[in-house]
Order: structure tokens, then C-alpha cells, then sequence
């Protein structure tokens, strides 16, 4: 809801809350879809914005004996999503991944794979198998 000042203008600082909202549930939209996606393929949903000491996941995936690691990136194109996806952040997914895998007696040795999910702002989606070997 905008907070509106004396002239019936909305205030600057509850625009920039309001944006941040309407982005907030869009991520959320987005990860929603693209979780939909993956359990049309077959793959079991094992947790949504798992959060670790090390960060957070968006999505977790059971992949027989092992899991699939998806970062969500939703923005006007594809090309704009995948820019935000920066070194720092694949550096934090895979540790927050390490911590997942030790938090459930799992070892290094657990098949898994770091995916990356685009969703436009038509809620096309475009999933990058194996990412981070595309970074």
C-alpha cells in the first residue's frame, strides 16, 4: 500500500518499498514456476529458499540419490537475468550447497548439479543444466 503525503503525491521512500515488494513476490512467483517445472520432469522438491550459514538456495531438488541446486534469476529478458547471476554469488551457492550436503550426512562425494533458472517478465522460463560450467 503507498503512503501518500499532504498533496496526494506517494512519498519517494514508500515507492522504493513498494518496488521492493512487487519484486520481492515476483521472485517468488518465479520460483514457484520454475519449481512447477521441474516436478513436471520428475524431479522431487525438496526445499525452497533453504537458507545455511554459508547462504541461501532457492531451490532443492532430490535427483535419485543426489539433488539439483537451482538459483532463480527473473528479470525483463533472459540475458538480463543471467547477468545478475555474478562469481561472488556461484562462490556463496556452492558453499551454502557444501553445508546443505553436510547438515544431511552427505558427503562431498553426492552427485549434484548447480542449475540456473531465467524467467522473463512473460514467465518464459530457460533452464541452465550444469551452469556454473558456463560461467
Amino acid at each position: 500500500m503507498a503512503v501518500q503525503g499532504e498533496t496526494g503525491q506517494t512519498k519517494p521512500e514508500a515507492k522504493h518499498v513498494l518496488r521492493g515488494k512487487v519484486a520481492y513476490l515476483s521472485g517468488l512467483a518465479a520460483e514457484e514456476q520454475v519449481a512447477a517445472e521441474y516436478q513436471t520432469r520428475g524431479y522431487i522438491l525438496a526445499h525452497t529458499r533453504w537458507r545455511g550459514s554459508c547462504g541461501e538456495v532457492d531451490l532443492i531438488f532430490a535427483d535419485g540419490d543426489g539433488f539439483v541446486f537451482v538459483e532463480v534469476k527473473k528479470s525483463r529478458s533472459f540475458d538480463r537475468a543471467a547477468e545478475r547471476l555474478g562469481r561472488a554469488q556461484i562462490a556463496r551457492l556452492c558453499s551454502a550447497a557444501e553445508d546443505y550436503l553436510a547438515q544431511h550426512d552427505r558427503s562431498l562425494m553426492t552427485d549434484l548439479r548447480f542449475d540456473v533458472a531465467l524467467v522473463n517478465t512473460q514467465g518464459a522460463i530457460r533452464i541452465i543444466e550444469n551452469a556454473f560450467g558456463h560461467f
